[in-house]
């Protein structure tokens, strides 16, 4: 039965003659696929990635592939002067240079610019898949949001209807005197309040759909298909709150990124350490000389070693290894206390999905006594065996349970996608584990 009433309530709102054309109705899977691609943020994160990965490849290349340079040049004097390809003065000199240098020491630094960029691509990736849940969940809630104010409409026309019912009622029996006038009066200012109550919602229904509009990416509005999973009751979680704590620490965004900082930060501390270290570069220089372009008439390559050993710069390597210090202390200290509070962060995203689980099976529970409550209120009022205020109560506690129910349904799924969030996973109840 409740069920039936939930699929009522959500059944899509006829158009209006002025509503103009039907809107294009989009599922949620549709609806969190066209919105993946289109929320800033997960854009930024996805670009984030891909440069994260062109400074992992370039840390790397270091290793393998020198620095190769290439320049030419074509200089016109004023008077005649010097040129090394003819040993004599001219006007005219243009020369070719290629240059190669390769570091063969650093003191470990690019070793630890390949991990910094390793960790820092890490970090990257779990930014974007962080990102990706939040957009999610955002559309989840931009979706059910349609869904919540769509059957809220449906219990403020129903309340409307009732209202005129009983107004038609109450007014028959004033004429028959089994009433008094105060009871009409009563029920038309109840008819009044709910048709109010009707415009606000359908307002806040338009208002709905367009924010799912904008969300796919729509000029104008969308409205949610209503599928059985929606309305059916939300399962039990397929795991336990510590199988949740560990698959958190184990992959949620949060903690990967606060570990990737810590071994970026501390890659940097190495690096600054290194630079205390001497140096030994090799480096290959060949050039040709002429008067005309392309200069071949002289050519003259050297190779050149380069050790160099750093002494003093005015404090600048002991502040830059003061700052890597500080700053891995700080990532440490941030990846310590977010790991600390995983076990709080997780069970509060696992207990309040439970609870609106929970909540929500009570007040279907609560729409059935209402709807019970209130025809028997109907009935009596119609005998004349109750008065028009347990009447009016009894249809106020059944609006507020069908709402309260429409609220608690959806506030389970939005506290399923802030759970998946955490852990960085779509959360299936087929199986345990995906």
């Amino acid at each position: 039965m409740i069920l039936a009433l939930l699929a009522f309530l959500q059944a899509p709102a006829p158009v209006r003659p002025d509503s103009g054309d039907t809107l294009p109705v989009v599922s949620l899977s549709e609806a969190l696929s066209r919105a993946a691609h289109l929320d800033p943020n997960y854009v930024g994160a996805a670009g984030a990635v891909g440069t994260a990965e062109w400074v992992r490849w370039s840390a790397l290349a270091v290793f393998v592939v020198p620095a190769v340079t290439l320049s030419t040049t074509a200089t016109r004097y004023s008077v005649p002067t010097f040129n090394f390809g003819t040993f004599d003065q001219r006007l005219n000199s243009t020369q070719a240079l290629f240059t190669a240098s390769y570091d063969l020491f650093t003191g470990g630094r690019k070793y630890q610019a390949a991990r910094a960029a390793g960790a820092e691509l890490e970090a990257a990736r779990g930014g974007e898949v962080e990102q990706r849940f939040l957009t999610a969940m955002q559309t989840e809630d931009d979706f059910y949001s349609v869904l919540v104010r769509r059957a809220l409409t449906r219990v403020a026309e129903d309340q409307v209807r009732r209202a005129e019912e009983q107004l038609s009622v109450a007014r028959a029996r004033v004429q028959t005197g089994a009433a008094v006038q105060t009871d009409s009066l009563q029920l038309f200012l109840t008819l009044n309040q709910s048709q109010v109550a009707l415009l606000q919602q359908r307002t806040a229904l338009r208002v709905a759909q367009l924010e799912l509009g904008r969300r796919i990416g729509l000029d104008g509005a969308a409205d949610a298909q209503l599928t059985p999973q929606d309305s059916a009751p939300a399962p039990q979680l397929p795991f336990s709150v510590s199988d949740a704590v560990a698959r958190a620490l184990a992959q949620g965004p949060s903690w990967r990124i606060a570990r990737a900082n810590e071994r970026s930060a501390a890659a940097q501390l190495w690096s600054a350490r290194g630079s205390f270290l001497p140096s030994a570069n090799l480096s290959f220089t060949s050039g040709a000389f002429d008067t005309k372009f392309f200069p071949e008439l002289q050519k003259r390559w050297a190779l050149t070693l380069t050790v160099t050993l750093p002494v003093l710069d005015n404090g600048l390597r002991e502040i830059a290894l003061s700052q890597a210090s500080a700053n891995h202390e700080v990532a440490q200290a941030f990846r310590d206390d977010l790991e600390r509070a995983a076990w709080r962060d997780v069970t509060q995203a696992y207990d309040a999905y439970e609870t609106s689980r929970a909540t929500a099976a009570l007040q279907r529970t609560a729409v059935n006594v209402a709807q019970e409550n209130n025809r028997v209120q109907e009935t009596r009022y119609r005998a004349g065996a109750t008065t028009i205020l347990d009447l009016l109560d009894a249809q106020n506690r059944l609006v507020q349970a069908q709402a309260d129910l429409v609220q608690s349904l959806y506030t389970t799924r939005l506290a399923r996608a802030g759970l998946e969030v955490m852990l960085g996973e779509r959360i299936t109840f087929t199986q345990d584990h995906q």
